[in-house]
């Protein structure tokens, strides 16, 4: 049962954060030691850390992407762990990792791993499609290929 509690508490993370902008939740679902690696190349990571960072972090996309939603597309619990894969769909209306807002609607995809202890998310490894983001804001051409 443990597991399906944890898939609970992943999917109210998603609802009430990302889709109803509702920053308070934060501070009854995650501990107050939190950790958030966000992963979004093999050389680069940011680590945000505790409530306040997180409701920081997340407050700085919701400020750039107004409209923001994230759908779950899958969901998976084993353990300690949700592993969860989502879609994130916004407008870009404010100035978001440096880049001027556009006006574009975007699509980006990414995998979030949560662990749970005591009925809190305490840590979260986060990768998702940045270069995706950069070519649909035109920071990137369409056909931009990383060097191999």
């Amino acid at each position: 049962m443990a597991s399906e509690e944890n898939k609970a508490l992943v999917r109210r993370y998603f609802e009430e954060i990302f889709n109803n902008h509702n920053m308070a939740v934060i501070d009854e679902i995650f501990s107050s030691d939190y950790v958030n690696h966000e992963k979004y190349d093999p050389d680069r990571e940011e680590i945000i850390r505790g409530q306040k960072g997180l409701k920081d972090a997340v407050s700085a996309f919701l400020s750039a992407l107004p409209d923001l939603q994230c759908a779950i597309d899958d969901a998976v619990a084993e353990g300690d762990k949700v592993v969860t894969r989502w879609t994130t769909r916004g407008t870009h209306k404010g100035s978001v990792m440096g880049i001027a807002p556009t006006n574009k609607q975007i699509t980006v995809t990414g995998i979030t791993i949560d662990r749970i202890a005591d009925g809190r998310i305490v840590e979260t490894w986060t990768t998702w499609d940045l270069m995706s983001l950069y070519q649909q804001l035109g920071v990137l051409p369409s056909d931009f290929k990383a060097a191999a």
